[in-house]
């Protein structure tokens, strides 16, 4: 049992200076009685974010921080969340969890607000790893019923547009995707090398090479065709690391296209007026001239019948990702099951707001036979919970931005740490990943 003994809660910063909860709670040590254990958690923030996430709990005075300072969200931790369950044993996550829904009781968290549960159920987490002397990815190992020894490859944002750079590209993130390899260390290099040959490429054609809010390159290409201009930068990028595109390493694209839309089914693209089914032949000339392998938020979150189109025409030949479409929520999850559309989930606990509704929507996934990708916010922090998750739930995938910004590093690095506990027991995603999209 873990009955919680303290809990401390503050106003921090996330990696774009904006306010974000810091929770710290501490549970009492099994090993050594009248002791305890703590365990810390901060919560993340998105720029593109879908509407049917749970709801983040801002301040709303002009006066500070521009209206975005979570001393609200701070308070309900401090004064209705902490009275709830101080001093409670809470022998399972989920009892935690359903505690914090049920004193909340709204769909979206909106009367404590996501950010405030969410950062009690992430410090309960790491409380509990801590009292149970094991890594948190082994604790989510145990809990989600997997082996807990899975690498995810990383995609890794290195050339940011949309919503995460002031460059005029539509599309918010190019990634590539190392997932020929043997290792995670493996991959992961190859990833950085890639990035910094991006950067001389960008140098030698006297473009920007400064960074948007995931850390990728900003460049403001000139031409018609832009985002093929920066397909192409990254092709010859890989190349000149000394790596295979298509065979090493692949691309992937989020489009965030719910930020380019009308959402009346058009969208404002390269200084034109696009259909579904005009953007959809974008996406085809991509992935039949790039090793494009994944496309995230193609189409709007709101363009059911669009994302019925590019499922049916490009499903089964790539990935093709829901973000805003899915917002880490079972019922709109379900909805795109049930409806063929689809065939992954990006994963964002703030879109939910708890550790135990995060992996349930990931377990609705995997029985679906759906992909699951792990995901960092553009707003982020030095917390790594995102790294054990990926792991502890052996899902193969993580979004967690470029080789570029301590927030992001910070996953990396995590991972790296977790590869070298696991030793011979490490598994990497890559081959099962290359396989899967090799054409």
């Amino acid at each position: 049992m873990s009955k919680i003994r303290n809990l401390q809660v503050r106003e921090l910063l996330d990696s774009r200076g904006i306010p974000t909860v810091e929770v710290e709670i501490a549970v009492d040590d099994p090993k050594h009685a009248g002791e305890i254990v703590s365990g810390r958690a901060l919560v993340p923030s998105g720029a593109s974010t879908g509407e049917g996430e749970a709801l983040e709990l801002r301040d709303g005075d002009k006066k500070r921080f521009e209206g975005k300072g979570v001393l609200s969200a701070v308070r309900n931790v401090r004064e209705k969340i902490a009275p709830a369950i101080l001093g409670r044993d809470f022998s399972l996550q989920s009892h935690l969890d359903d505690a914090l829904r049920d004193l909340d009781g709204t769909p979206n968290k909106s009367k404590l607000g996501a950010n405030a549960i969410l950062s009690v159920s992430m410090a309960f987490l790491r409380a509990q790893s801590a009292a149970q002397r094991i890594p948190t990815y082994k604790l989510i190992s145990s809990t989600f019923g997997t082996h807990g020894t899975t690498l995810p490859v990383p995609m890794m944002n290195i050339l940011n547009g949309g919503k995460h750079a002031a460059n005029g590209l539509a599309i918010q993130e190019f990634m590539v995707v190392p997932a020929g390899f043997e290792t995670f260390s493996e991959s992961l290099r190859a990833g950085v090398e890639i990035f910094h040959r991006l950067k001389h490429i960008l140098n030698e054609k006297g473009l920007s090479t400064g960074v948007g809010d995931e850390g990728g390159f900003a460049p403001v290409f000139e031409d018609e065709l832009p985002h093929e201009q920066a397909l192409t930068a990254i092709i010859q990028a890989i190349r000149d690391a000394g790596y295979r595109p298509g065979s090493d390493v692949f691309l992937a694209i989020d489009a965030a296209a719910s930020e380019f839309s009308d959402h009346k089914g058009a969208y404002r693209f390269e200084g034109k007026r696009l259909n579904a089914d005009e953007m959809v032949d974008i996406y085809r000339r991509w992935t039949n001239t790039y090793p494009v392998i994944s496309i995230e938020d193609g189409l709007a979150e709101d363009d059911w019948d669009g994302w019925a189109m590019l499922s049916k025409k490009m499903g089964s030949e790539i990935q093709i990702v829901g973000d805003d479409l899915f917002v880490t929520n079972q019922a709109l999850l379900k909805r795109g099951i049930d409806s063929g559309i689809a065939n992954a989930i990006l994963i964002k606990l703030n879109q939910i707001g708890t550790v135990t509704e995060t992996l349930e929507t990931m377990k609705m996934a995997g029985q679906a036979g759906f992909g699951a990708i792990v995901s960092h916010r553009s707003g982020e922090t030095e917390d790594t919970l995102i790294a054990d998750l990926a792991v502890g739930t052996d899902c193969g995938q993580i979004k967690t931005g470029s080789a570029s910004r301590s927030e992001r590093i910070a996953k990396y690095n995590q991972l790296l740490r977790i590869e070298e506990q696991l030793g011979s027991r490490a598994k990497f995603a890559g081959p099962a990943v290359y396989g899967r999209f090799q054409r």
